[in-house]
Formats: C-alpha cells, structure tokens, sequence
C-alpha cells in the first residue's frame, strides 16, 4: 500500500501505458482520477477509480478536471502526465535519386506538440496551485527513450519528449521548496495495442536490440511510476529514469 490515500491524477488513462499505471495505483492504496480525450469508463478497477474525458490540449476542460476533484477529494497529491500521441513521418522524405517525395507536415508537427508538450504543461501548472498550498506533491511525466537519444521518423514525437524532460527538471528546481518533487519516466519498447500490431520481423528486429531479450510490458512502467509517486522515492527529484531494459533506441 504505497499510495494508501494518496489522490492521484492520470491522463491517457482510457489503455495502456495510463490504465495500468491506474490499476497499479488502485492496488498500492490510492483512489485514481483518470482522464482520456474520450469518455470512458474505468469503475471496473474498483470503486476508488473515476473517469472523466478531457481534452489536455484544451486548458479550459483541464482547469474544470482539476476543480471538479478538488471539491470532491480535497487535494491532488500525485499527476501522472501520461497522454501522448505520434504522428510519424521523415523530416523530409526523397528517393535515392534525391526526388523529394514527402516528408513531415506542420500540422502533424504542431498537433504532437500540442497535445504531448502543451498539454504537460496545462495539466500541471492546473494542478501545482493546490500542491503548494499543500506543501506537498509529485509531478511525473511521460517522456520516451526516443526523447533521449531521438528515433528515425520521429522529429515531433522526440521534441516533446526531451521537451518533457527539460520541463520537468525545471519544476524540479521550481517547486522543490514547497514540498513538490517532479520526475520523468522514459519509456523504451513497451508491448501496447499499437505495438502488438507491428509486423513480426519489424517487432523481433527491436526486441533483438533489447539486452533483456524482450520487449517491456505496461506493467514496467506502472511499477516506474508508482514507485517515483511513493514516499520510497522522498528524495528523487529532477530525476529521469529509462524503463527500456537498456535498449538501443532507433536506428
């Protein structure tokens, strides 16, 4: 019970990476308010498990969030930044000839932003007011290896994702004074439903790159997170842990 009583906050909760680390919590005591861009439904985690859909992107939607469970609950003592999306594509894309046939779109560009960058910030700069008040807080958010050491098609994707971490290292510096600690948590290779529909030779060709010999389970993560969010980790602030099974990232 490492969260027994702790209100936790989690965004892209609706699957994955996000309904794992609810159900995680859920287990380690907590009472979770998950968040997705679609209304969902998450009661079959237990009665202490809410859901509510909100788009990050939009600050409004996310100030009325954090406001509804505040009246509810009282306080907000952990913020899992999870929601993310991808829209890949090469910088640019040309033939051996050197015939530019493509590449990636500023639309595609600005949306990945706007919802894996921006929307970080909306959420926690939503939630940190309370935190303060509270003298007391975690602030953790997803970043990706891909972020770290970037990753071929990715141009987007990898800005948000170091930008994430040169966020969080910020309120590290920020809010540390009032109790608040902020932390990263840096996903590698991680069995999801997209994942699980690569093609086969695609899927064995990254997992072969794995030290580890397999590909991470959500489960990783969450147990990530959920140790970060716990008083185990008091002293852990502005830190960035990899959860890749030291994988080489990319090509």
């Amino acid at each position: 019970m490492k969260l027994k009583d702790k209100v936790c906050l989690i965004t892209g909760a609706a699957n994955g990476i996000g309904w794992t680390t609810a159900k995680k919590f859920i287990a380690e005591g907590a009472t979770v308010y998950g968040c997705d861009l679609q209304a969902f439904d998450i009661s079959a985690l237990g009665p202490n498990a809410h859901s509510a859909a909100v788009d990050v992107v939009d600050r409004a939607a996310v100030d009325d969030w954090v406001a509804s469970v505040i009246a509810t609950a009282g306080r907000i003592d952990v913020l899992v930044n999870n929601a993310g999306i991808t829209r890949d594509a090469q910088l640019v894309k040309a033939r051996s000839t050197g015939e530019i046939v493509g590449g990636m779109s500023a639309e595609d560009f600005d949306l990945v932003l706007d919802v894996n960058l921006k929307g970080v910030f909306h959420c926690t700069q939503a939630v940190t007011p309370h935190m303060i008040n509270q003298r007391s807080g975690v602030i953790l958010s997803a970043s990706s290896i891909a972020g770290l050491d970037g990753n071929f098609g990715q141009t987007n994707y990898a800005a948000t994702k170091a930008g994430v971490v040169a966020m969080s290292k910020v309120w590290a510096r920020e809010l540390g004074r009032y109790g608040i600690r902020s932390n990263v948590v840096a996903p590698g290779f991680t069995l999801t439903a997209m994942t699980r529909k690569m093609p086969e030779k695609v899927f064995a060709n990254i997992v072969a790159h794995i030290p580890l010999g397999r590909a991470g389970e959500t489960e990783d993560i969450a147990n990530a997170y959920a140790f970060l969010a716990s008083d185990e980790a008091s002293f852990i602030n502005g830190a960035t842990l990899r959860v890749d099974g030291g994988g080489v990232n990319g090509t």
